[in-house]
């Protein structure tokens, strides 16, 4: 525009023009004063001012009203460069006239006296007859009002033209040609804002106060005053002028100077011209210009810079103020009544739209609002700068200064920094909500993501069919995009079309965002709000609706169901993607996992190496709830372990079909593999991979018996009973309900008894003894088969290296072994044809699933005793007795009959912290003061089996230990050997023992004399074992000798006289 100095014969005809025209549109005459000119515009050097220019712009601006046939193209001083630069076909409309000059002349110079009339002529503009028409129909109450005002007549159009496109469809009081006037009017006022005059006399006062160094022209303070909109010292009238002039601006960006100017070469070269196939949705204007022009952005064509500066600014505006998309303002009235009237506009009644938006069936927006409401975000695409909404910007900037303070301002990674912060003590509350509402609808359109975009725009075209960026697909609409995408993340080479390596971070990316909440997932969300309102509706706390959602798998409908068991099963890969969890668990991380944790492929050995390193120190509460969480969704389905899937699929397939659930899927194989080596198969039917796989998700399984639903569930009652404070983890629990066994309801002891019979046949699986006795492990059995480990343990038990809690435990595991022979693998394989011999009216009486309380092995030490045992079994028996000897516990028959006796006569030697025999020897030497006929016959038990082995009578052995050396060296173990040994080195005058062995070893006669006066033998094989380990039983056995010499005398004489008898019978 060409620019003029001040002159009073131009402000004289501005006056003149003003008080005419609108003097004409109204019908009036001008009784007042002259109207206020507005401000010359600012001299410009490209435009040098004719000196006879004023009188020619005053010839053409003067004259009284123009008849209504009068053309631009008439005028002397326009013609020349009408004939050069415009078309024929539009000399005869002065409005073609004046916006095709208006556009040419910033290609080509105009003559100065033609600057001056189309200026001029703009001005007077108000007074054209087709105005008029429209004025007095719609803005009747408004020149009634005020005759007097200044451009009031277009401004009052330009309300209506904005009040219309937010109204319902209806009535259309203006034209459709005179709609387009109206814009074209406004866009002609464009580049100054004095030509706007109901604008300029309304923000005179604010143009002084805000942008009184911003020179006039180009739209400058335009852009300016829209600048400082919202700041509390300007004006109401002033702002609602600048808003209907936003407002004009969305239904055509032609009437913002500055944006039409900066892009129109950019617009031309993207071919963004509206498609005149499609709907003219006025409103959609400035949005297709935004989105045509992003789409260029984001794909990477060039878009010049001054372009991209304005769409930002005009992408601010439309996420500062809501009304400016009359979409909104249409769809979501009711919304805004009902829950966002009142609030500032800055972008907060946007925001608390989007809180509507997000929020739950009670409160969500119709879906027209949503979809309006979707459609603005993209248009102002805030995901690629935070800094376009306001309302964020100034919530979360003390965070993005403390930290994403690395990431360059404006970057469209700052939202990815502030989702890693959320939840965070770095996070605020203010930007958490702010956050969390724009990415639920950023969520929902994977373009609305630059950087995934960017790294997946030729991904999702290959492989899930994407159009351009702002061009949707019924069959694959922005939604289902990122679905499509992630499913293809985590394909595996022999699966094929993955994903590149480039657009799969970026995918982890999102679904780590996601993860934090579930309105983030909109498959997620949609699917399952039914559920989230039915089951989860108090878990209100990050991450928890998911983890609700996961606890009621089972109980939620199939669709949700599919989608909850697709998202745990891609955690289980990457667990990573529960950003909560990796959070809360990064000290453990770094101190045992940081080396899985740097893998960019985690294939679940994160999670695994969690869950191994459950009770370090590091482990925090939270991550400890975390990790034993995941583990028991994983138990619902075994597609939810990772390695665990990959290993044996093929193998549940062939040998487990039809069975999901995790733990039923461990029992089917864990009881083929063991099948396979009872019955010693050539080929294991499960894997090599599979079993070292199940190997590790048995031993998972026995550190919580919640990971166990076939014990857990049985034993609910008890642990609430007997267990209230005692923790689930370490294995605690399950060691609570071994030591409270003999109180359990039937179905948990039964249960119970099958662990332990499963942990004793296998150690490993027994959390509690590989925990404590880890260290003792790599020392005494590193070279030891896994199954042999305990049995190991016990042969050391009695090191001066072993540690006190390890022994501890050993003890605690030799008693439980010694309740039931069955808990004992290795002497049940030893004895397995001298059990059904000896003890099978014991068996006649066991059930199943209890124990019997010691008394096969009763039965065998009995045996022992009488030297009837095989030498394999005999063996295991003496190493039984000898452990028994040293430690009454471990004798169940004797615990049970003499623990009043033991109360009463051996408290002090019971209460030893260190069991060597105490009270064993206690109860020998009171064995006359015992009142208890079964304690009384467990003794005597105890002395008959150490007539058989001194090695079972630890007292004795200590005490003549030099003298079995000296005496017996050469004498082999077992049988009573190495004790008939000693008793005849004691009745042998010419050996002298120690003194002290002596003394026990009269004890013991004593003892032995005792029991056989009180305990006779109970049949033949019992009084031959006497006789036969007797002091005396030489003279015994003499003395039988002679009654057999007399016996067979007698009879040979009998028989002779019978004999003679029957010979005289015959003879008669």
């Amino acid at each position: 525009m060409a620019a003029y100095s001040r002159s009073p014969l131009l402000l004289l005809l501005f006056s003149s023009v003003f008080l005419c025209g609108f003097g004409s549109v109204l019908g009036l005459k001008a009784a007042s004063g002259p109207a206020e000119p507005p401000n010359p515009p600012v001299l410009r050097p490209a435009d040098p001012p004719a000196k006879d220019a004023p009188a020619a712009a005053a010839a053409g601006a003067s004259q009284p009203r123009r008849a209504t046939g009068w053309k631009l193209s008439e005028e002397e001083a326009c013609r020349e460069d009408l004939t050069r630069l415009c078309p024929k076909h539009t000399w005869t409309n002065n409005l073609a006239v004046l916006e095709c000059l208006q556009d040419r002349r910033e290609e080509s110079e105009i003559a100065p006296d033609c600057n001056h009339l189309l200026w001029n002529y703009k001005l007077n503009l108000t007074t054209d007859p087709k105005f008029e028409s429209v004025a007095t129909e719609v803005c009747k109450s408004t020149i009634a009002e005020d005759v007097h005002s200044q451009g009031e007549v277009i401004a009052c159009l330009e309300k209506a033209l904005v009040r219309e496109a937010e109204q319902q469809d209806g009535v259309r009081p203006i034209k459709e040609e005179c709609q387009k006037a109206i814009l074209r009017v406004a866009e002609l006022s464009s580049d100054d804002f004095h030509l706007d005059r109901h604008l300029y006399f309304s923000c005179r006062d604010d143009r002084e106060r805000f942008c009184q160094n911003t020179q006039a022209g180009e739209g400058k303070v335009y852009k300016c005053l829209f600048n400082h909109k919202f700041e509390e010292a300007m004006s109401e009238k002033c702002r609602d002028a600048l808003t209907t002039r936003q407002k004009l601006i969305s239904q055509d960006y032609r009437v913002s100077y500055s944006l039409a100017k900066a892009c129109k070469l950019d617009l031309r070269k993207q071919r963004c011209s509206l498609d005149t196939n499609l709907p003219r949705a006025r409103e959609a204007r400035l949005s297709y210009l935004l989105l045509c022009l992003e789409a260029a952005v984001h794909r990477g064509r060039p878009v010049s810079g001054e372009c991209q500066g304005e769409m930002l600014d005009y992408r601010r505006m439309l996420m500062e103020d809501f009304s400016l998309s009359p979409e909104i303002v249409l769809h979501c009235r009711t919304e805004i009544e009902a829950h966002c009237s009142g609030l500032h506009r800055k972008g907060r009644t946007l925001h608390c739209l989007m809180r509507i938006g997000r929020g739950d069936r009670s409160t969500a927006v119709d879906s027209v609002c949503q979809s309006a409401l979707q459609t603005l975000i993209q248009s102002a695409d805030p995901g690629a700068d935070y800094r376009i909404d306001r309302a964020l910007n100034e919530a979360c900037e003390s965070v993005i200064q403390t930290a994403c303070k690395h990431i360059r301002n404006g970057d469209p990674m700052i939202l990815s920094c502030l989702m890693e912060h959320l939840y965070t003590e770095k996070m605020v509350e203010d930007c958490e909500h702010r956050l969390l509402e724009l990415q639920y609808f950023i969520s929902r359109d994977w373009k609305l993501d630059p950087i995934l975009f960017k790294k997946c725009q030729g991904d999702a075209a290959r492989l899930c069919h994407t159009h351009g960026w702002n061009e949707t697909s019924e069959l694959m609409p922005p939604g289902a995009v990122f679905s499509c995408l992630y499913r293809h993340a985590y394909r595996t080479e022999e699966q094929g079309r993955r994903l590149s390596r480039d657009c799969k971070v970026e995918v982890q990316r999102i679904l780590h965002q996601r993860a934090l909440d579930v309105k983030l997932d909109p498959e997620l969300q949609r699917r399952c709000m039914t559920d989230l309102g039915k089951w989860c509706s108090e878990k209100t706390d990050a991450g928890q609706e998911l983890e609700c959602l996961q606890d009621h798998l089972e109980d939620l409908v199939s669709a949700c169901r599919d989608v909850v068991g697709n998202l745990t099963e891609l955690e289980s890969e990457d667990i990573q993607i529960d950003a909560l969890l990796i959070r809360a668990c990064e000290p453990v991380i770094q101190a045992h996992c940081h080396d899985v944790a740097d893998n960019q492929i985690d294939t679940g050995d994160l999670m695994e190496c969690l869950v191994q390193n459950k009770h370090q120190k590091e482990m925090n509460d939270k991550c400890a709830v975390g990790v034993t969480h995941f583990q028991l969704i994983q138990m619902k389905d075994f597609r939810f372990s990772y390695k665990f899937k990959m290993a044996c699929k093929e193998d549940v397939l062939r040998l487990c079909p039809n069975i999901k659930k995790k733990v039923d899927v461990v029992i089917c194989l864990s009881t083929t593999v063991r099948n396979d080596t009872l019955q010693d198969a050539r080929e294991q039917r499960v894997s090599l991979k599979c079993r070292k796989q199940l190997r590790v998700e048995e031993l998972e399984m026995s550190e919580d018996i919640r990971l166990e639903p076939e014990l857990y569930d049985p034993c609910k009652s008890d642990i609430s009973r007997l267990c209230p404070n005692v923790a689930f983890g370490n294995a605690q629990m399950i060691e609570c309900l071994k030591e409270q066994k003999k109180q359990l309801s039937q179905r948990c002891h039964q249960r119970i008894f099958r662990l332990q019979e499963v942990e004793m046949s296998d150690p490993e699986l027994d959390y509690q003894l590989m925990r404590v006795c880890k260290q003792m492990i790599k020392r005494f059995c590193t070279d030891a088969d896994a199954r042999n480990v305990l049995q190991c343990l016990k042969q050391n038990k009695n090191s001066e290296l072993m540690d006190p809690k390890c022994k501890q435990m050993i003890t605690k595991r030799q008693i439980t072994q010694n309740t039931d022979y069955r808990l004992n693998p290795v002497l049940r394989k030893a004895c397995r044809a001298d059990i059904p011999k000896f003890c099978q009216s014991v068996l006649n009486k066991a059930s199943e699933d209890s124990e019997l309380e010691g008394q096969v092995i009763a039965c065998l030490k009995l045996k022992y005793a009488d030297q009837r045992l095989s030498p394999d079994c005999e063996d295991q028996i003496r190493v039984i007795l000898q452990e028994s000897a040293l430690d009454y516990r471990l004798d169940p028959q004797l615990q049970m009959h003499c623990s009043d006796e033991i109360s009463r006569l051996c408290a002090e030697e019971a209460a030893a912290q260190e069991q060597t025999g105490q009270v064993e020897e206690c109860l020998k030497v009171n064995l006359l003061k015992i009142k208890q006929e079964g304690c009384k016959k467990e003794v005597l038990n105890m002395l008959k089996e150490s007539k058989a082995d001194i090695f079972v009578d630890p007292v004795l052995h200590t005490a003549c230990a030099l003298d079995l050396k000296h005496h017996c060296a050469a004498i082999t173990p077992g049988r009573g050997r190495q004790m008939s040994c000693l008793m005849e080195a004691l009745q042998d005058k010419r050996v002298r023992l120690q003194p002290e062995c002596k003394k026990r070893l009269q004890d013991r006669i004593d003892m032995w004399s005792y029991a056989a006066k009180v305990a006779p033998a109970e049949g033949f094989s019992d009084l031959a074992v006497q006789v036969m380990t007797s002091p005396s039983k030489n003279y015994i056995l003499f003395m039988i000798a002679l009654s057999v010499c007399v016996l067979f005398l007698v009879g040979l004489l009998c028989g002779r006289i019978t004999k003679r008898v029957t010979r005289e019978l015959k003879d008669r």
